[in-house]
């Protein structure tokens, strides 16, 4: 997984960007009214951000390996 990052580290930024955003953008559409205490709203949008982080750079680890590895297989069979 370092190897992709060594290589390509605009690459790397862009994913973890995107990904992070569209994870952002996805997670509005929960309603936390139904779950966070009133009176909450900075701790809620901080857990919005952090769930943001934490989902967003999964998913940009997940695409970046499979990106990797898939270039790798052509050397499997050399």
């Amino acid at each position: 997984m370092n190897d992709v990052f060594a290589h390509n580290p605009m690459l790397a930024i862009v994913s973890h960007i995107f990904f992070i955003g569209l994870s952002f953008y996805a997670l509005q559409s929960i309603m936390p009214e139904k779950i966070i205490k009133k009176n909450h709203v900075f701790q809620a949008q901080l857990l919005f951000i952090l769930l943001s982080f934490a989902i967003g750079s999964t998913v940009s680890n997940f695409f970046l390996d499979i990106s990797y590895w898939s270039g790798r297989v052509p050397t499997m069979f050399n």
